[in-house]
């Protein structure tokens, strides 16, 4: 149930987002590693095979757990209507211009009737303090994580704090890093994603009316 005059982000728990590391409440971090996808289908039976083997080796290496999230959405495909528009006012032959207007059509029919999904997808990988190892939150490795363009000014960090800061983030990236090398193996490319792309991911995920209108707005 909402409650009058509390923003959501009060009851998330997430407390800052610096250097691409996220900073739980609990002081424990995350790192999100952007994936690319494979056309497994498209593989041979033998080529199937060796990517699961890899795959699986990946899982078994690991030391530590790791969280897949998938990210669904509706694809918009108004940008792409108003550039085939552009180009149908542009075409100097009329067997083009009509050719253009009818695949406008053909793609504003089809996809009014196929709801045609933008997947992205993501490694989360956590690193725990070591007192906080065992204690759950009930909210899986992203929790509920919620951010609005608008905060509470940063508490002005310790030295002590930013040094722990550091070392844990150095871990973090190690981890990291025999995530990327074992998804290499797996023919997956990865990227890390910096402070202002996980900004906007979580931003879109809790706002998407906002975003819409925007779009929509000439």
């Amino acid at each position: 149930m909402a409650i009058p005059g509390k923003p959501t982000q009060d009851f998330m728990p997430i407390k800052d987002i610096k250097n691409g590391v996220l900073v739980l409440n609990s002081g424990d971090l995350r790192m999100l590693i952007m994936t690319s996808s494979l056309n497994f289908g498209l593989k041979s039976a033998d080529e199937q095979a060796a990517i699961i083997l890899q795959f699986q080796n990946f899982l078994n290496s690991l030391e530590f757990p790791i969280q897949i999230y998938i990210q669904s959405k509706r694809l918009d495909i108004r940008p792409y209507i108003k550039m085939l528009e552009d180009r149908e006012k542009l075409q100097l032959i009329d067997a083009m211009k009509i050719q253009t207007h009818e695949y406008i059509g053909f793609i504003r029919d089809f996809t009014s009737r196929t709801n045609i999904m933008s997947k992205t997808f993501f490694i989360v990988i956590p690193y725990n303090k070591p007192k906080q190892v065992g204690k759950s939150g009930g909210q899986g490795l992203l929790g509920g994580i919620f951010l609005g363009k608008k905060g509470g000014a940063p508490k002005k960090q310790t030295e002590e704090e930013t040094q722990n800061f550091e070392e844990a983030r150095i871990q973090l990236e190690q981890r990291a890093s025999i995530v990327e090398q074992g998804l290499a193996r797996c023919d997956i490319r990865t990227t890390r994603i910096g402070t202002e792309e996980i900004t906007e991911l979580f931003y879109r995920k809790f706002n998407p009316g906002e975003l819409e209108g925007a779009v929509a707005a000439p």
